[in-house]
């Protein structure tokens, strides 16, 4: 039986905008007259093989009035393919750093990163710090170190990815998707589940859905993620911290040996002094599982 849909309570109102030779996606809640000093724009960044509207249950939670603008990464969503076979990290700071040239290019924002867009967040406070009045980053954990040894297969492995045709999975109905969702996530409601497959998938045309992403983005990065580089920037933010994190989150347990968390802890002690929580009955996908939990804590944080 299919689950009726969740209705959101705030519903998002799209916008596209040119940035960079890429046609952005915008997801945007109120609009640019309710920007203060106090409730500056709010841009919410997603993560890996996800779309922007993945943060609406979050913003239907968020009690204050403001502007709220959460963009589909390039080959995400409804952003346009940029017409390259692969994805490089560094552009993701330079189409932040356009947007926030387009839509705020006098006034710190306050941003919010899930999981690679908490990463992207991170540097981008850290490269950028005066454009950031406030940084929450929800599980943006980084990745394991790499080593210079690592770059010859790494790099070998990439020019044998770029000879085969990039492929995702395609599924039957939206429900299939739905219940995808769910596989992925054991703590997502299925009204939810039902509600984000519609914005995470789109027909094919031969009567099979495909995820709304470029799947090149499958394919290995050949740049060595090299974890000195990654705290020199996190070293630099200014704007006070929030990180967040779900109880029964799997991401540290994936990789293991290659990035136990004694590393992670490590890495944070490097940091100014910031705040940390940890959410009971959620994983990596806290703003799906635990919404209101998220939106307490964050504007608890950002008023403060």
């Amino acid at each position: 039986m299919t689950s009726p849909a969740y209705q959101p309570r705030r519903p998002a109102a799209s916008r596209f905008l040119d940035l960079r030779n890429v046609r952005y996606h915008l997801h945007t809640w109120g609009d640019a007259s309710q920007a203060t000093d106090e409730r500056p724009p709010l841009v919410l960044l997603h993560g890996w093989m996800d779309v922007g509207a993945s943060f609406q249950f979050l913003v239907d939670e968020l009690t204050a009035p403001r502007w709220v603008i959460a963009p589909d990464w390039r080959g995400f969503g409804r952003s346009t393919v940029p017409g390259a076979d692969a994805y490089w990290f560094p552009d993701y700071l330079g189409d932040l750093d356009a947007l926030l040239d387009a839509l705020s290019p006098d006034t710190p924002v306050d941003l919010v990163g899930h999981s690679m867009g908490g990463n992207v967040a991170m540097a981008y406070a850290g490269v950028r710090p005066a454009r950031v009045r406030r940084l929450v980053n929800l599980e943006g954990f980084g990745m394991p170190d790499s080593r210079a040894a690592q770059a010859p297969s790494r790099l070998e492995k990439w020019l044998d990815e770029l000879k085969k045709p990039a492929r995702l999975m395609t599924y039957d109905s939206l429900q299939a998707v739905a219940v995808r969702l769910q596989a992925n996530d054991p703590f997502l409601a299925a009204d939810k589940a039902a509600w984000l497959a519609a914005h995470w998938a789109e027909p094919d045309g031969d009567g099979r859905w495909r995820l709304l992403a470029d799947p090149a983005h499958k394919r290995v990065n050949p740049v060595l993620y090299r974890k000195e580089e990654a705290l020199a920037a996190w070293q630099r933010i200014q704007a006070p911290l929030l990180w967040v994190e779900g109880e029964d989150t799997e991401v540290l347990r994936r990789w293991g040996a290659a990035y136990p968390r004694e590393d992670f802890e490590a890495r944070m002690a490097t940091l100014p002094p910031h705040r940390r929580a940890v959410l009971p009955r959620c994983g990596h996908m806290l703003h799906h599982d635990q919404p209101a939990a998220v939106a307490a804590l964050m504007e608890a944080f950002l008023a403060a």
